[in-house]
């Protein structure tokens, strides 16, 4: 999947934490994107089995896009706590976790969290 799905796919999800229904005008605010932006990118996700729009418009992540999207954010949130406690300051950690989480491979974040499992 492209980063850029993988953004979508994480925000619906973290969004979804927040409040119970979300629409594609949600998105597309929480995003800064515009709602014809979304709306293609919502139906590639709906193609390759990612989402799901219901009649009224609300979102749903199907088990496989949440579990795209879980790995995605448990990602985000790994790097971005290895990266201030690493004495960078929250929003540079934030940031630069957002731009690493999906280009690191399985092997290097699998062994970055038995590191940080092994120091606690």
């Amino acid at each position: 999947m492209q980063e850029s799905g993988e953004m979508y796919l994480e925000t619906i999800l973290t969004m979804l934490m927040e409040k119970s229904h979300i629409r594609s005008v949600d998105v597309a605010e929480e995003m800064g994107y515009s709602k014809a932006s979304v709306s293609r990118a919502f139906s590639k996700l709906k193609a390759d089995d990612c989402i799901v729009i219901d009649n009224e418009g609300f979102i749903s992540l199907t088990e496989k896009g949440k579990g795209i999207a879980e790995k995605i954010y448990e990602r985000h949130v790994v790097l971005s706590r290895l990266l201030m406690s690493l004495g960078v300051d929250e929003q540079t950690a934030t940031d630069d976790a957002c731009k690493i989480e999906h280009v690191i491979s399985e092997k290097s974040f699998d062994a970055i969290k038995a590191s940080i499992a092994s120091h606690q």
